[in-house]
């Protein structure tokens, strides 16, 4: 059951509109990293987890981001609104479509369930909603940028601040079943080859990159793999 209170969950005010930037915010509105986006597929994940303390969580931040939607919403309204006989209104894609948000981004693509990403597994999902949580930060930082009304700017770095929160609290979900920076997960054990690395591109000089995500212990730097594999193949 669901109950719709007719107020944002954080206030929304627009000083000056401009349709143009309106059209930008349609990238949080229908776009791959928007809103809508991130509530339905923490929701459908939701569905999929047993564990009762995470799937509580899954819920509670789909309905936040359902009411981040709205608040993204009310901007595209207020940006369009009362200003359709302009010039800046008459180059957006509302001259066509009509004021307030469409289910498109800021280029006029249509939204698509392509963009969910959940896959049946509490591992899965929740480094996949830390993926999502970073592209709507990077979204979001990229609509400040452009931003020029004080208003809008304040919705802005509310919304961003709560993609950094979301960020953590999957983190900590994750960090909670020992799974934070643990790579293995599933029921299939890995081949012989987990913990080799593959030196497969050179640097112009001759000089390749060393750091811990190919060095010991984690990983044996395999500096030939021609050379390695046709050892193999030999013996």
């Amino acid at each position: 059951m669901f109950f719709h209170k007719k107020e944002p969950i954080h206030t929304v005010q627009v000083d000056n509109a401009d349709p143009r930037f309106a059209q930008l915010l349609l990238e949080q509105f229908g776009g791959a990293t928007g809103e809508l986006s991130a509530a339905l597929q923490y929701w459908v994940q939701s569905f999929h987890i047993e564990h009762q303390g995470i799937k509580d969580m899954l819920q509670d931040i789909a309905f936040e981001e359902f009411g981040h939607l709205e608040m993204v919403g009310k901007l595209i309204e207020i940006h369009t609104k009362d200003i359709d006989q302009t010039e800046a209104y008459k180059s957006t894609l509302f001259a066509v479509r009509g004021i307030g948000p469409h289910f498109l981004d800021s280029q006029g693509n249509a939204w698509s369930a392509n963009y969910l990403n959940e896959g049946g597994d509490v591992v899965r999902d929740l480094r996949a909603n830390i993926a999502a949580e970073a592209g709507a930060r990077q979204t979001y930082e990229a609509l400040i940028k452009l931003a020029t009304d004080d208003g809008t700017l304040k919705t802005l770095r509310h919304l961003l601040t709560r993609e950094i929160s979301h960020t953590e609290m999957f983190m900590k979900a994750l960090d909670s079943l020992g799974k934070l920076s643990d790579p293995f997960f599933g029921n299939v054990v890995p081949d012989e080859t987990v913990k080799l690395y593959y030196n497969l591109s050179t640097n112009g000089d001759g000089k390749d990159e060393r750091g811990p995500w190919n060095s010991e212990p984690n990983f044996e730097y395999i500096a030939d793999p021609l050379s390695k594999l046709s050892k193999k193949t030999k013996g």
